[in-house]
């Protein structure tokens, strides 16, 4: 096969090494890793394919396709520009092949389901370790700095992306910016966020109750008769889809599944989004689950389960949880630990 990539992620996943200016190109069996000076010595070390320093990374890939000349070579259209894509259009046949390595990653190998699992446990750990930091009067930059403190270890991993934090009303924004809102008791609390382990990303999501006994549990108790209600609509609809997960299953019926409970109790338009998305080396990949999406679950897939019922200038709810696909058996990976 032949194809050319130029996303960080989805060089990794081809040659265990990439960076922030970098082209991958395989010909055949003839694989190449094109980056700048700066990374050279690294992907020389790492990269398993031929390291090429360039300047000019897409004119020395042209290069390299004029020199062993494919009949053709997939691209991904979504990643490139339109000025790169002419360019290489000139010296080969360029076959459009939207999301190529997504696809190529929707089904995990053994590996890196053991990564995502270890990603996961660790993020689960450290949610249990922020809520001893949670203080009433505590603003959410204040919470915020915490919470990342307890994820990266004070810097020594990676986010999986910007942690939301988010108090009462700003919770009902599904992704809420920091304000200066301050907790205070029986107040509700958004949290989602996650870490990386080895490159490959955890998600999860809590929304508890600030009470003497903060929990970091799927199971709530809410003074707010109110928040109550709609918190126990929100796990019905997450423990449900989870509950109805089967391999051969089209993803949008899952996506369905969950919407009909959040529906039926009344609060339809409120959930905004859809049902989840897949988790690896990106935050959200392939598959996507929504009411759109008529692919088979299957073995190997790794993806979350997150709905939300949001009822602006009063509050949000959403619980998530990484749900992974093996052997036809559903296992639900960030739940307690």
């Amino acid at each position: 096969m032949n194809f050319i990539l130029n996303k960080e992620n989805e060089i990794y996943y081809e040659c265990g090494w990439s960076s922030d200016n970098a082209i991958f190109l395989q010909i055949g069996d003839n694989r190449f890793v094109i980056t700048d000076g700066r990374y050279t010595l690294d992907a020389n070390e790492k990269a398993n394919a031929e390291v090429i320093e360039a300047r000019d990374l897409i004119k020395k890939a042209r290069e390299i396709i004029l020199k062993y000349k494919p009949k053709n070579l997939k691209i991904d259209p979504n990643n490139w520009s339109y000025k790169d894509f002419e360019f290489l259009s000139k010296v080969v046949s360029l076959q459009k092949a939207p999301f190529f390595s997504h696809k190529k990653r929707m089904i995990k190998k053994d590996y890196e389901l053991d990564l995502i699992q270890k990603a996961v446990k660790k993020g689960a750990k450290a949610f249990e370790k922020f809520k001893k930091e949670i203080e009433v009067g505590l603003d959410e930059f204040e919470l915020s700095y915490r919470f990342k403190e307890k994820l990266t270890k004070r810097g020594k991993r990676e986010l999986s992306f910007e942690p939301i934090v988010a108090i009462n009303k700003n919770a009902a924004k599904p992704h809420a910016t920091l304000t200066k809102t301050k907790l205070k008791k029986n107040d509700l609390l958004l949290l989602d966020a996650g870490i990386k382990y080895k490159r490959y990303c955890s998600d999860r999501t809590r929304t508890i109750s600030i009470n003497n006994e903060i929990s970091m549990s799927k199971y709530q108790n809410f003074k707010s008769l109110n928040k109550q209600k709609i918190y126990d609509i929100v796990l019905k609809a997450q423990e449900v889809a989870i509950k109805s997960i089967k391999v051969g299953m089209p993803i949008c019926e899952l996506d369905k599944i969950a919407r009909d409970v959040i529906k039926k109790a009344g609060y339809g338009k409120y959930f905004v989004h859809s049902l989840g998305h897949g988790v690896g080396l990106d935050i959200h990949e392939w598959p996507y689950v929504n009411s759109r999406n008529k692919t088979p679950i299957q073995n190997g897939m790794v993806f979350t389960i997150e709905p939300g019922i949001y009822l602006p200038g009063e509050f949000g709810v959403r619980i998530e949880d990484m749900v992974m696909i093996k052997d036809d058996k559903v296992i639900v990976l960030s739940e307690e630990i």
